[in-house]
């Protein structure tokens, strides 16, 4: 075998090993075992002890990191395919006004603090705006698997978290998009932003068309035919479809695409079934390396000292509060009791790999500073490590409770 694949069959098994041994850790001091594969992969990443960089054994080989964050994406699409599975339709639409509500405030009213602390940081507006909205993101993704381990991801604030969160990421890409073409000064704003909210409802029409008449009919021939799991076979080629089409055609992310496949595959009769080969392969092997791979891209020593080590601490407090305080108002506004939009207030704090793909666009293009960045790293990260302990905390003694972790 090539030495490269080697490689990459070893950072594998270390990596599932060490998230397991981790997720084990947290549970056993009542803690989501998310939180403990996150804090695991922040040890293996540069952070600590820099495996893929540092480890004489992975030094050198350029291609491993990238390999891992492939399967790392794959593993965020099957657990948002599962969320997905996981929810009746008809649930979700019912929680749509308090959805739409809470996902609007909580991007708005992050979007101001960010802007407003970054200015009072030096920052100039253009870089303000970009940190404002790395704020705003949402990654929705690793609250939805602290609520399955809760078991209540189809309660009233599991279905308004994820409704919420589409909400979020259609506005964030929406904001981001008019950002870049204003800020970049490249002329036809006006045409570019339109055809940016014409390719996410073109998207959005196509998929839930295809979603409610294609996919049942599909899926119910093809579990007729005699191909070994064909209908999970099925179900992840049209998984990794929707979600290849949600980027490249809707401008949206891929995770907003498996969502919705779990979300139509779940009204059909074959939903446990598909549910059951999807949780096997996704939880003994892409889930793991997707947490772990976040503590792997980001090294948070990267912060410095003196005013950035400030500016970093400022921002994540208000990326804390500013999700918690305009999603948590929002839901208030829409008729959610105090404590349940709380919840939702909590479970929309983590940015994980949404922040990120915010804060590294704009460095790219020259229009995020290297001490702004370093800042949303940290906030992403932090904001990140700490939704899973306080989104159980939210949960305790809720009578709704009842889940056994992944």
């Amino acid at each position: 075998m090539h030495e490269q694949f080697l490689n990459f069959i070893l950072a594998l098994v270390i990596i599932i090993v060490i998230a397991k041994l981790g997720g084990y850790v947290s549970t056993r001091l009542r803690q989501p075992s998310v939180l403990g594969e996150l804090v695991a992969g922040l040890i293996l990443g540069p952070t600590v002890v820099d495996m893929l960089h540092a480890w004489p054994v992975f030094a050198g080989d350029e291609h491993l990191a990238e390999s891992i964050k492939f399967m790392a994406e794959l593993g965020v699409i099957l657990l948002m395919l599962l969320a997905g599975l996981e929810l009746d339709l008809s649930d979700l639409v019912r929680s749509g006004k308090v959805s739409a509500v809470a996902g609007t405030l909580g991007v708005v009213v992050p979007l101001g603090l960010g802007y407003g602390i970054a200015v009072l940081f030096d920052a100039p507006p253009e870089e303000a705006i970009l940190v404002g909205l790395a704020l705003s993101a949402t990654s929705v993704s690793i609250s939805a698997q602290t609520l399955m381990e809760l078991g209540v991801l189809r309660s009233q604030v599991g279905l308004a978290l994820l409704g919420a969160a589409v909400f979020d990421d259609i506005l964030v890409i929406l904001l981001l998009s008019i950002a870049f073409v204003l800020l970049g000064g490249t002329g036809g704003g006006g045409v570019e932003i339109l055809l940016t909210i014409g390719r996410m409802i073109l998207y959005l029409a196509l998929a839930v068309a295809a979603g409610l008449y294609v996919l049942p009919w599909l899926i119910r021939r093809i579990e007729r035919l005699p191909i070994s799991q064909g209908a999970v076979a099925f179900v992840l080629v049209a998984c990794l479809l929707f979600a290849w089409a949600a980027e490249l055609l809707g401008g949206m992310a891929a995770i907003t695409g498996a969502f919705l496949v779990g979300l139509f595959i779940g009204r059909t009769p074959y939903r446990e079934i598909v549910e059951h080969g999807i949780s096997v392969m996704a939880y003994g092997f892409f889930v793991p390396i997707f947490f772990i791979n976040i503590g792997l891209e980001v090294n948070m020593r990267e912060i410095g000292t003196g005013t950035g080590v400030v500016y970093a601490l400022v921002l994540t407090v208000a990326a804390i509060l500013g999700k918690i305080m305009g999603c948590g108002l929002g839901a208030r506004l829409a008729g959610f009791a105090t404590r349940p939009s709380l919840q939702l207030g909590i479970g929309m704090v983590s940015r994980g790999e949404v922040g990120l793909i915010v804060a590294s666009t704009a460095l790219a293009t020259g229009q995020l500073s290297a001490t702004g960045f370093s800042a949303v790293i940290f906030m992403v990260m932090a904001a990140t490590l700490v939704t899973p302990p306080l989104l159980r905390a939210s949960f305790a003694g809720d009578p709704a409770v009842g889940g056994e972790a992944k």
